[in-house]
């Protein structure tokens, strides 16, 4: 135990001295990001940028084609149209999926891999639950509870790419990872990033993993989320399957409606963009 407890300091102290490897591929990402912090990007600009990164590109026309951004059902397949429909700050967020997606090739098994891959199947249910429990339940800005959903688990990407070089960090099962290394670690990574604070306040929330009820807050919707995710995270759960039930105390009135028949009401929106995000 003690000697994973050096390895997260010792990871946590390279990501404060910015000693921090990312995705070579996700360099145009961060170029995007950037350009879309410039007060006189356009959809021409952007568009060609995107078009320059596969990954990139099927991400965003596969979330304007989904059912949380394309109720009507009417498919596009050029970029410009999408990036419309989707709008810059909706656009900023599939930038940073696809990001952290791609932090999954760092690691450097197969069997560390397949433990990034359960990371971000948790991730888009999150993420796809917290945008829908935002507009529904909690009166939040869906974009930023989506957000929120796609980087909770920044730090932990990160961690697993560091597996191969500290191997006792699986020895533990990822349970000191919650107490020890997890604030530090994501937290650095979001501030290199430009994760808005608003956004790490919420997964600050997370981290102290208190649930108010009725929930109202952004991390109360981050909260929620997780707690109602079908996936759960790998670095949480002790357990070879991914799959887990959601506990029956959380299913509450909301409004006219139970917090299970609005999920139900959804559910074509929540598989929509887990979907796309999985794809």
């Amino acid at each position: 135990m003690n000697d994973v407890k050096e390895a997260l300091y010792a990871i946590a102290a390279d990501a404060v001295r910015g000693d921090m490897v990312f995705p070579t591929n996700a360099e145009i990402g961060l170029r995007v990001q950037k350009l879309l912090d410039d007060p006189d990007c356009s959809i021409d600009q952007l568009a060609k940028l995107i078009s320059a990164e596969p990954v990139l590109l099927s991400r965003v026309i596969g979330i304007a084609n989904s059912v949380a951004y394309n109720p009507s059902g009417q498919a596009m397949n050029d970029v410009r149209s999408a990036i419309s429909r989707l709008g810059f700050n909706t656009l900023r967020i599939l930038v940073m999926a696809v990001i952290v997606r791609q932090m999954q090739g760092l690691s450097q098994s197969p069997e560390h891999r397949a433990i990034a891959a359960r990371l971000w199947e948790h991730t888009a249910h999150v993420a796809a639950l917290a945008r829908v429990i935002a507009r529904r339940v909690t009166h939040q800005d869906p974009d930023a509870a989506f957000f929120a959903g796609i980087v909770h688990e920044i730090g932990g990407f990160y961690l697993i790419s560091k597996v191969g070089r500290y191997p006792n960090l699986l020895n533990s099962g990822f349970e000191v990872w919650r107490d020890e290394g997890e604030a530090r670690i994501s937290g650095t990574i979001l501030q290199i990033l430009g994760v808005p604070e608003k956004i790490q306040e919420a997964i600050s929330s997370l981290w102290n993993g208190y649930l108010s009820m009725p929930p109202q807050s952004l991390g109360d919707t981050l909260l929620l989320a997780d707690q109602l995710s079908p996936v759960c995270s790998p670095l949480s759960s002790g357990d070879d399957l991914p799959q887990k039930t959601p506990p029956a105390d959380l299913d509450m009135m909301i409004d006219d409606a139970m917090l299970s028949q609005v999920l139900a009401e959804s559910a074509a929106e929540v598989k929509s963009l887990t979907d796309a995000l999985n794809a």
